[in-house]
């Protein structure tokens, strides 16, 4: 066996053995203190959802980094189907050690096949964080280079009866993950991408849409429109100033604007405005999801009055903005207002 990539595991195990409980314990208490003090630091959940492959589903998702993750605890489901008893005390062990070793690819039989590589790179963990959860997952290329140890090892005879069926089990995701790959190449070949790209927007467009209108709350604070017509030199009017046609054009540019590609075409759409008063019978947040579409309006809106309450003036604005949100504000805010503001919602 080859000492080379085996001496991580071997080492953790054996350093495991020779540390009391108590220094386990401490060590142990030690590493969970660290993960929560970097929480703030984790990248988060942008979007989630569930990989099927064939009859198994692994949870997945798109992080605020944009790494594509998958969970640790779904890819041990897909490939052991459980989680053996010899498997959780040798994880047990190598975490206590210091050692990152995860239950699926756990099993000695497997270290052989395991190359300096793969622990260098997809087998380094995620952590990520998830509502105020964190949460451990991998890469998600992570998922054929596991399933290509499992198959290595069973090719070489070298796994027990009772481990053959995760074999098994690897060999049908590769194969799902074969049939994922041809079906992208011709997709790409025959342009058919780019039909697909329509299905991807309308999850979007779903998770940020809410099918029924909610009932009506504020979600601008007053110090949004204060600060807004502080730095236009426009005189402000708590109740009436928000609803000017002009304020109206630029709240879509530096709120809703940022939203998601496809957002705002989407909600403007389902609020159209009155042929007659010209006016929308309803307010854009009303539109919006309860659990990604409002947070993430309230995220922009925080984050832009903050820019407006530290600027001195409309060009001070500008530039705060352009740098937090690139290419920058676009011809509408080089423009001068119209002379004569209509009253009237211009969202």
């Amino acid at each position: 066996m080859d000492i080379e990539k085996t001496r991580q595991s071997k080492g953790g195990i054996a350093r495991s053995k020779s540390l009391s409980a108590e220094d386990r314990k401490r060590i142990a208490s030690e590493a969970a203190t660290k993960r929560w003090a970097d929480q703030g630091n984790l990248p988060k959940v942008e979007f989630s959802g569930t990989l099927t492959l064939g009859e198994m589903g692994i949870p997945c998702a798109v992080l605020s980094d944009g790494s594509r993750v998958i969970s640790e605890f779904g890819i041990t489901n897909a490939i052991l189907g459980s989680r053996s008893g010899a498997s959780k005390r040798k994880k047990k062990a190598a975490s206590e050690a210091g050692a990152l070793l995860p239950l699926f690819i756990a099993p000695r039989q497997l270290e052989p096949y395991i190359t300096k590589e793969l622990r260098e790179g997809p087998l380094k963990p995620i952590s990520y964080q998830e509502g105020n959860s964190v949460t451990v997952g991998y890469d998600a290329k992570i998922l054929r280079a596991v399933c290509e140890v499992w198959l290595s090892a069973r090719a070489a005879g070298a796994l027990q009866e009772q481990q053959k069926d995760k074999a098994q089990r690897a060999e049908i995701l590769m194969r799902a993950l074969a049939d994922i790959g041809i079906i992208s190449l011709v997709d790409e070949a025959t342009g058919f991408q780019r039909f697909r790209a329509r299905d991807e927007l309308q999850r979007i467009l779903s998770a940020y849409i809410a099918p029924e209108l909610l009932p009506w709350a504020k979600r601008f604070p007053d110090s949004y429109y204060e600060h807004l017509h502080r730095v236009r030199g426009w005189k402000y009017e708590p109740g009436h100033s928000a609803r000017n046609a002009y304020i109206g054009k630029l709240t879509n540019s530096l709120i809703y604007e940022q939203l998601p590609n496809g957002v705002l075409d989407e909600l403007r759409s389902k609020n159209p405005r009155d042929r007659e008063t010209k006016r929308r019978k309803h307010t854009h947040h009303q539109l919006l999801t309860q659990e990604i579409g409002h947070p993430h309006l309230e995220k922009q809106i925080l984050v832009v009055t903050t820019l407006l309450s530290i600027s001195d003036d409309w060009t001070d604005f500008c530039k705060y903005f352009s740098k937090k949100f690139p290419p920058g504000p676009g011809d509408l805010f080089s423009l001068p207002p119209p002379d004569d503001i209509k009253k009237g919602s211009g969202t």
